[in-house]
């Protein structure tokens, strides 16, 4: 009997042993939701370590537009050639510098002056301040073709100044289509902005309704 009695006591004990085991193999709410927390912590923690830029050596950014001194790529650069233009970099003077000339030249052959003063200027593809000249002498292509201070002022009509360039008498009255800033080839008959400018930055007005 006694020994009969043992062996029931311990079927009891092992079947409440695996009643107790089959309730934690039953996972609790607590221990779906840890495991799947902790690696979803994990995962915003790393995501918003990604959205830091400064501290993600991996950020690759794509160059989809390119563009220093006005007007050098819409009017100079063959059309065809305009997406690998936006894609290149300021010095890539040997590529498109040709290109350009090549342009100036078919409607100013006769006057290589002109061409080859404008490739100096639009060569390579910046924006050139001379801080060491008169700030009030500002003004796209100043720098080189006025000794003035380079850069470019928000009220420059930059289309009438590259066309005058080209087609009018900035550079020389040889072989001009038109004077400066002046129809039928060296003006985009528009005078001004529509909008006057801000005088905080930055600086231009709102898109015309």
């Amino acid at each position: 009997m006694l020994e009969k009695n043992a062996i029931r006591a311990m079927i009891a004990i092992c079947a409440t042993s695996l009643i107790v085991a089959g309730c934690r193999d039953s996972k609790q709410p607590q221990d779906i939701a840890g495991p799947q927390f902790s690696a979803n912590a994990s995962r915003n923690a790393n995501d918003d370590a990604d959205d830091n830029d400064e501290n993600d050596d991996n950020t690759v950014y794509e160059q989809v537009e390119f563009l220093g001194n006005p007007l050098v790529s819409e009017v100079t650069i063959v059309k065809a050639n305009h997406d690998r233009y936006n894609r290149t970099q300021p010095y890539n003077s040997a590529e498109f510098g040709p290109q350009s000339l090549s342009f100036i030249n078919a409607f100013r052959g006769n006057q290589p002056q002109v061409a080859n003063t404008l490739g100096a200027v639009l060569y390579p593809d910046m924006l050139i301040v001379e801080s060491s000249r008169n700030p009030a002498t500002s003004g796209w292509l100043s720098w080189a073709l006025a000794n003035g201070w380079g850069g470019r002022n928000l009220s420059d009509d930059v289309v009438d100044a590259g066309l005058s360039a080209i087609f009018g008498k900035v550079i020389t009255s040889a072989g001009a289509y038109c004077d400066n800033g002046q129809l039928p080839l060296c003006t985009d008959n528009v005078p001004k902005n529509d909008k006057a400018f801000s005088n905080t930055f930055p600086y231009l007005a709102g898109p015309s309704q």
